[in-house]
Formats: C-alpha cells, structure tokens, sequence
C-alpha cells in the first residue's frame, strides 16, 4: 500500500466530529491535527515540572500586572480553518474576551487571538509540531506570543545549532509574521506580554532538575 492510498483512507474530522467523540472523563488527552485525532502523550516529569514552575511565575507576575488574565493548561486553541485544535501545555487567557467566544462555555475553547495573549508549548519527541504546525498555526489566528520551551534539546539543529543546546523562542507576532528570538543559559527572557518578567533560560531549565 502505498502512503497516499493509506493516506486517502484514514478517517479525517471536523472540529464539531472531533468534539463529540472526545472522550469525557477521560485520563488521556488529544488533539486534531489537519483533521487527524492525534493522542497526546503523556508528559515525562521534566516536562512537568517546567510547567508547573512557569504556571507559578506567570501567575507571580499577574497578580502584580492587574491584567484581566487567567493561566491554564487545559484549554483548546482551535485555528481558524477547523482542522487543527490544540492543547497547548499553557496559556494565558484573557478573561475580558471570553464574552464574544462562543465555544468557550461548552467546549473550553478559543478561536480569537485577544483571549490568548501568549500559549507555550514544551519541546518533546513530537518536536516538529511546535517548530512547524503550531507555529504556523498560532501565527495564523493573530496570537502575539508564542514560547516554544526546548529544554532538553531534541530540536531540530537549524533551530537550536550544532550541537544542540537547550533553547528557548519567544515568537513575537510582528505584522502578521513571528520574529524568533532565542534565549539559552543566563540570558534574561524578553517578554513581549509580560515586560517586567525577571527570568533567565536557565531557571527554566533547572526548574527540571532534581
């Protein structure tokens, strides 16, 4: 069988579909990727862990910011073509904006780039889908900033060199496009959303160490 016979055959969903055979209650997660449920695996410990550490210094900085914003790692981003409905690992939802979402009630889900001023995405095996679809597809719907959180470095070389080091991207949505700047080691992060953030590279990436 050749791949676009396999291709042609497999099952694709529209968001609506993808809604309603989610599972409820269900200890796994998924995504729709161009039309294709794809199982999230579940997150190592370090992956956690950064997670876990940024979801505090994130929500540190809000409650001196005054911004109507929430933090989650529990809400899907569904692009503006349909076929594609992310989880991101977190985001920032500005609450503000949820009255003119119409999926936000029922299905916990966004569609507009004013509630979701940033999403960060932690790099695993999987790693071509935070450097090319969701990258892609965030710069799409308008989303300011986007974190791709390369910790352990299974990147690809032209992103993070070679050798490979760990990196952090803050994709900053510049008239439509994301510029890529990268932050590794001690270098403090520039945060378009959040400037007065006083974090360096490597307190994300030690925040996994034991």
């Amino acid at each position: 069988m050749t791949q676009t016979e396999t291709q042609a055959e497999l099952k694709l969903y529209t968001f609506d579909e993808f809604i309603e055979w989610y599972p409820e209650n269900s200890t796994r997660k998924y995504e729709l990727h161009n039309g294709v449920i794809i199982e999230v695996p579940p997150p190592a410990g370090d992956h956690t862990d950064i997670i876990s550490f940024l979801i505090e210094v994130i929500l540190a900085v809000l409650k001196l910011s005054g911004l109507p914003y929430r933090v989650s790692a529990s809400v899907f981003v569904k692009t503006p073509n349909a076929k594609s409905a992310y989880l991101p690992d977190m985001l920032v939802v500005n609450r503000d904006n949820l009255k003119n979402e119409p999926l936000w009630k029922k299905q916990s889900t966004l569609i507009y780039p004013e509630s979701v001023p940033m999403v960060i995405e932690i790099v695993s095996t999987n790693w071509q889908d935070d450097y090319y679809d969701k990258i892609r597809d965030y710069e799409t719907m308008g989303i300011s900033e986007y974190w791709i959180v390369d910790y352990a470095a299974p990147g690809g070389r032209k992103f993070i060199g070679n050798p490979k080091v760990p990196t952090i991207f803050v994709c900053e949505l510049v008239d439509g496009e994301y510029v890529m700047t990268p932050f590794r080691g001690s270098d403090l992060i520039v945060s378009p959303t959040f400037p007065q953030l006083n974090l360096t590279a490597q307190q994300i990436f030690d925040s996994a160490q034991v």
